[in-house]
């Protein structure tokens, strides 16, 4: 079991996890986030919204000039305190947001497939969809690297889209609500790789890493990290890790917050 004592990086989906999804609330993780700080242990936000989203979480968490993962590992922000690194300060992984747009779009105009994404609907709809207030509904559109979709056409559609998109170098990853289409060389289980590496390089040592998820496109994540948490959560579909051994995976029986805190509990105890 991993130890409040070690080199440790706690990795942490959003929405789901350590923000309940439906209220976009944290309140219920606050206690464990202040112990985690008051014992120096990074808490690296690795989610699907943008890194001007994740700032401003940042803010309001406490986590202020900590490295984060942003857009499902298309974009890494590093640490402030790395001003001296080569990459300082982020790192986009592949394609732009404009140019996996204008794929999306050729594919609509010419295969017909029914999607709507962030850039054909006002703020009020996203407002609608999200729960997410004005300000950080601006935010959310600020992406760099990927496209929010809500696909809106049948299965076997859907698989033949994302071959497509395969065979053009983009991938397509299911998040609590959306769909998320990114270049293959994002993803959050390689944007972790590459950012434990730069601690490992700074540090001298390898970080122990608690990863937390809830949804699919966290899988990644959770394979690279040492121990898993998976949050109780609301996708179609399962979270299927390649090592389920229970001493390094645990699912809670909470949703959203309450279940952030349960996971951390049990890998770190009741004092976190």
């Amino acid at each position: 079991m991993p130890s409040l004592t070690d080199s440790l990086i706690v990795v942490s989906d959003l929405d789901g996890c350590l923000i309940d999804s439906h209220t976009q609330q944290w309140s219920a993780a606050l206690p464990v986030l202040d112990s985690l700080r008051e014992h120096n242990i990074p808490v690296i936000l690795c989610s699907s919204k943008t890194a001007a989203e994740t700032i401003a979480i940042q803010n309001e968490l406490g986590l202020q000039g900590e490295a984060f993962i942003a857009e499902n590992g298309a974009v890494i922000q590093l640490n402030d305190e790395w001003d001296d690194h080569a990459d300082y300060p982020r790192v986009i992984n592949g394609d732009t947001h404009e140019s996996i747009r204008k794929v999306l779009e050729e594919l609509r105009q010419s295969e017909g497939y029914k999607f709507t994404t962030y850039d054909d609907v006002d703020d009020a709809m996203i407002g609608e969809l999200t729960g997410l207030t004005p300000k950080m509904i601006a935010l959310a559109k600020l992406q760099e690297a990927s496209q929010t979709l809500i696909w809106r056409d049948s299965d076997e559609r859907l698989s033949a889209f994302s071959e497509q998109l395969n065979n053009l170098g983009l991938c397509m990853m299911e998040g609590g609500h959306f769909w998320h289409v990114l270049d293959q060389r994002g993803g959050k289980g390689s944007a972790l790789t590459w950012l434990i590496d730069q601690y490992r390089q700074r540090e001298g040592r390898r970080p122990t890493t608690i990863g937390v998820g809830d949804s699919p496109n966290d899988v990644t994540m959770l394979d690279v990290a040492d121990y898993a948490v998976i949050v109780q959560g609301y996708s179609k579909q399962p979270v299927v890790v390649k090592n389920d051994n229970p001493q390094r995976v645990y699912r809670t029986q909470a949703y959203g917050p309450e279940g952030w805190c349960e996971g951390l509990n049990y890998f770190l105890g009741s004092s976190v």
